[in-house]
């Protein structure tokens, strides 16, 4: 037995079996995959890594698992899923996601069948449960990956502490203890405050800190950096999840021209400037906005960069990350029926209608492009339809 001092949770525990897992080297990159890419250009106690994440998200996956009394080999399979959920992922985390045309999941399930971790695991388990667990399918993976999983109460945490912002804090005890499993897991009505709060939190964080201004900036000029990356492959796109962020960095200040510029500006803070923004909620129909093409986001930051005299790659049209709100479908326990969460709170039905308050379209452009960017009329580019 070993225990891990977590700066969220205090001492983690880890069984011998859990310690194979964590000492392998596709679970020691994620000590070099920073959890928030980005953001610690803008909060700078951000530098926290996927690997405390994991191990955080694998204590509240104990202390659940234990409260809805699964026995110790079922305790063992949610664990080792929650050390491994995030496996996958790829640098800087979700960043590079939107690049690469797989999710941090089914690159989780390809880096568990292809490396030593399936070997490890077929000792005790199935591979083929493993990753239906981690996929968040069936009673127990919803656990990991559902409506009110261990995975978001975990990062919702950790994000909070290393941010700074309070947002973030929510009550674990009480959504843990009024959780039971079934079908599939269910809250206790006695619960729904906390899951109430826990949306809140969310909501909250997502301007604050997931979809601050500055940090989508910075992503969109990394992402289009990494692009150029693997389209001249330097780095291999279907390995994507054998890099960290050490890796990418090194390869793009290694290169010339586009690349070289922009990982230059990151490193020294001299970012692109927003020059127009549309908010989501005053559009009549803010799903118009998710469903552009990328033949269309490239037409459009041609003919801007026509009009400003710049080269298209320096025109980045950010499209804002899809405000889903599936928790209002968690199942509640109520006077011995279920119903859903968003069927006994009005807050729910409210945060629903409110989640694209925060949400807008982006244009990035060099500051030296900037006094001539903002004469400009740009719906006239986003020719959005209502």
């Amino acid at each position: 037995m070993k225990f891990i001092r977590d700066s969220v949770h205090g001492d983690l525990q880890l069984g011998e079996f859990e310690v194979s897992l964590a000492d392998t080297p596709e679970i020691q990159r994620l000590r070099r995959i920073k959890q928030l890419g980005f953001t610690y250009l803008v909060y700078p106690g951000a530098n926290h890594s996927r690997f405390e994440h994991s191990i955080g998200t694998m204590y509240l996956a104990s202390r659940l698992s234990r409260n809805l009394q699964l026995d110790e080999h079922t305790q063992t399979l949610v664990r080792s899923c929650a050390l491994l959920h995030d496996a996958g992922h790829g640098p800087f985390s979700h960043v590079s996601e939107g690049v690469i045309n797989s999710s941090h999941e089914e690159l989780t399930s390809k880096l568990i069948k292809e490396s030593q971790l399936g070997d490890i695991l077929s000792e005790k388990f199935s591979i083929k449960e493993i990753i239906k667990v981690i996929s968040g399918k069936g009673p127990l993976g919803q656990i990991i990956s559902g409506e009110l999983d261990v995975d978001r109460m975990d990062y919702l945490l950790r994000d909070s502490h290393y941010t700074g912002v309070a947002y973030g804090v929510i009550d674990v005890e009480r959504l843990i203890f009024n959780m039971k499993l079934d079908d599939g897991l269910i809250l206790q009505s006695k619960g729904v405050q906390a899951a109430e709060s826990m949306l809140l939190a969310r909501y909250f964080m997502y301007p604050s800190v997931y979809q601050h201004h500055t940090t989508r900036i910075v992503n969109s000029m990394f992402r289009r950096c990494l692009k150029k990356l693997l389209e001249k492959k330097v780095i291999n796109a279907s390995e994507i999840y054998k890099y960290d962020d050490t890796d990418v960095i090194s390869a793009a200040r290694s290169q010339k021209g586009y690349i070289k510029d922009i990982i230059t500006r990151i490193d020294t803070r001299k970012l692109y400037k927003r020059v127009y923004s549309l908010k989501l909620d005053e559009t009549t129909n803010p799903e118009s906005v998710f469903q552009m093409s990328l033949e269309k986001i490239n037409k459009i930051e041609e003919e801007i960069a026509n009009e400003v005299g710049a080269h298209p790659d320096c025109i980045l049209v950010d499209i804002p990350e899809y405000p889903a709100f599936h928790e209002m479908t968690t199942p509640i326990s109520l006077n011995g029926d279920t119903v859903k969460l968003g069927e006994v709170s009005n807050l729910v039905m409210a945060l629903k209608d409110a989640r694209f308050n925060h949400a807008d379209l982006s244009i990035y452009l060099p500051e030296e492009y900037a006094e001539h960017a903002f004469k400009l009329n740009f719906p006239d580019f986003l020719d959005i339809t209502d």
